[in-house]
């Protein structure tokens, strides 16, 4: 079982990260309209070259693909503050094996779920 005040540093590390996840999503926000801003102005009645609209058209692509990551990453955050909150004695525990999860991997990823030895069967099963 994790000591308060391992629990109070993992906490502080999870919201940390969820700051920094909310700050990545608000400027992805910020760039997808400052893109739909540009597209109303009167310059968008003139085509681009072929080019610059792949350019353009791959740099949204990589945004959205950047957005969905931090936004499951986001959630990862969230899911754990919730099992800390609800039921911190039971916080840092294996959800595979039961046993706790080393504080030093909690302290590297507060977010994790498996200890690393579970964490390592599983993807050589594939999972």
């Amino acid at each position: 079982m994790l000591t308060k005040v391992q629990l109070e540093h993992l906490e502080k590390r999870l919201l940390q990260e969820r700051a920094k996840a909310l700050r990545a999503l608000g400027l992805f926000d910020a760039m997808t309209k400052a893109d739909r801003e540009a597209g109303d102005t009167d310059f968008s009645a003139y085509t681009d070259h072929m080019a610059d609209q792949g350019t353009e058209a791959q740099e949204r692509e990589k945004a959205a693909l950047f957005a969905t990551k931090e936004g499951r990453y986001l959630y990862r955050i969230e899911e754990a503050l919730r099992r800390l909150y609800s039921d911190p004695d039971n916080f840092g525990r294996c959800h595979g094996t039961g046993k706790m999860i080393a504080f030093e991997r909690l302290d590297a990823l507060p977010h994790a779920r498996y200890s690393i030895e579970h964490k390592k069967e599983l993807e050589a099963r594939g999972e």
